[in-house]
């Protein structure tokens, strides 16, 4: 008894130091799986994605080799050939195996029998089953009858694979097990157990590596499906694009003819009102003016009749092109004419050198001033004045067109300018189309100003 506090003791504190020995090795051990395991994470993030680019690569390889071998490529040997090739590999391979040996030697039967495999092969593009049926016959009826061992089961390989390819699976499975169990019984009394096993296994190594042709061959059949599928999804949004594109070139050009439309006959048919008014009051005391109206407005159509067919011969590609150019800022002094001869002043002024603009610049400039000046013929009243600015600047285009009328007279009330029609509304639609901005409203003085800017490229630059 006057052991026991001494002893326990002892054991308390052997046991504490094995608590604590125990407690930093499990540290310590924690801390080498830790660092092991965190190195082995970094040596996995280092590795892959160089195998991945290596499993990558060596997939596009092997997808592109099928791909020539796809449709329209080398499709394999011809059957009559590998039939021909096969069928001497098995003779005189077997006949190579069995030189020196004094077991069942070969006759007529056992090289018909060598011979009516490769046979069967002929048929393997078009009947897989049966060149899998008669191959595997022959191979069988062969070393069912104990013939001398050699090469005599190239042409059933073959046969299964075809068979596999061609997707019959389960037939060709229960094939494969119907002829081994059939030789098994052939061949039982004077064959061992080990062999019978060794060429079972061979047998099911044979089909499974068959069948992992079969799945590659699946694989790539879809990946090249997946490939067509995403080209022919490709070529389908292409020509949704495209024609999508046509329609709305087709839907601006409509646009555009439809403006150039607007400008046309309505300038031209402004300015037949006008004289055809003007004619018929002085046709009784002033027959003289009354012919110049007139043959104003004979001018009038026959501008308004040459600047709407070549319009319109946009219209028929197989028109001949007109024979005058667009009008342009060149015009302006015609344009300017034509609006004095119908009792408008009209002032034409230039700031800045003129020079060249691109076609379709220079024709929305011109109808800008076209339509605004048609307007203050419309809007300004009798005895109003109109001026024309063109400014060239080096980045941009100006145009200022004003007037100092007071409004329509008061027996043809109107509506205010800036809200009658579709005339500014065309104005703003011309310049935006080249990035600029039209301004029209009353003068503070009095009067209707209407102000576009068109910014110049770099290439329309002096």
């Amino acid at each position: 008894m006057g052991r026991a506090p001494w002893a326990s003791q002892r054991r308390a504190a052997r046991l504490a130091r094995k608590v604590q020995w125990f407690e930093r090795r499990a540290a310590w051990a924690s801390e080498q799986r830790a660092a092991r395991l965190a190195r082995k994470v970094q040596r996995f993030e280092h590795a892959a994605p160089w195998a991945s680019e290596r499993r990558a690569a060596r997939l596009e390889r092997k997808f592109q080799r099928f791909e020539r071998r796809g449709p329209g490529r080398w499709p394999g040997p011809h059957p009559l050939g590998l039939a021909i090739f096969i069928a001497l590999l098995q003779v005189f391979g077997t006949r190579a195996a069995a030189y020196g040996s004094t077991g069942h030697e070969l006759d007529q039967t056992g090289y018909l029998l060598l011979v009516a495999g490769p046979a069967a092969l002929i048929l393997r593009n078009r009947a897989p089953l049966i060149t899998l049926a008669g191959a595997l016959a022959a191979t069988v009826a062969y070393f069912a009858q104990l013939y001398p061992n050699g090469p005599g089961f190239l042409a059933a390989i073959i046969a299964v694979y075809g068979a596999l390819s061609a997707g019959y699976r389960w037939l060709t499975w229960i094939a494969v097990v119907a002829a081994y169990t059939t030789f098994v019984v052939l061949v039982l009394p004077h064959a061992s157990v080990a062999r019978l096993v060794a060429i079972g296994v061979w047998c099911i190594i044979i089909a499974f590596f068959g069948e992992a042709a079969r799945v590659r061959g699946a694989r790539y059949s879809q990946m090249a499906r997946d490939r067509a599928h995403q080209e022919a999804l490709a070529r389908a949004e292409e020509e949704k694009a495209r024609k999508e594109q046509q329609r709305r070139q087709a839907s601006d050009e409509r646009l555009l003819i439809a403006r150039e439309l607007h400008d046309v006959i309505g300038h031209h048919l402004s300015l037949i009102n006008v004289q055809a008014g003007v004619g018929l009051h002085l046709m009784d005391e002033q027959p003289e003016q009354a012919r110049v109206a007139l043959t104003a407005i004979k001018h009038a159509s026959a501008e308004a009749l040459r600047e709407t067919r070549a319009v319109l011969a946009g219209l028929n590609p197989g028109e001949a092109a007109p024979r005058t150019p667009a009008p342009g800022l060149a015009d302006l002094e015609r344009l300017a004419g034509e609006a004095r001869g119908a009792g408008l002043p009209v002032t034409l002024d230039t700031v800045g050198a003129a020079r060249a603009l691109p076609p379709q610049v220079d024709r929305a400039a011109y109808r800008i001033v076209q339509e605004a000046l048609t307007n203050v013929r419309r809007h300004a009243g009798p005895g109003a004045t109109a001026t024309v600015v063109v400014g060239y600047g080096p980045a941009e285009l100006t145009l200022v067109v004003t007037d100092d009328g007071t409004g329509p007279p008061a027996d043809r009330p109107e509506e205010p300018r800036a809200e009658a029609g579709n005339g500014i509304a065309g104005m703003r639609h011309r310049a935006a189309t080249f990035g600029g901005t039209v301004e029209a409203g009353p003068r503070e003085g009095g009067g209707f100003e209407v102000r576009a800017i068109i910014p110049l490229r770099e290439e329309d630059k002096p």
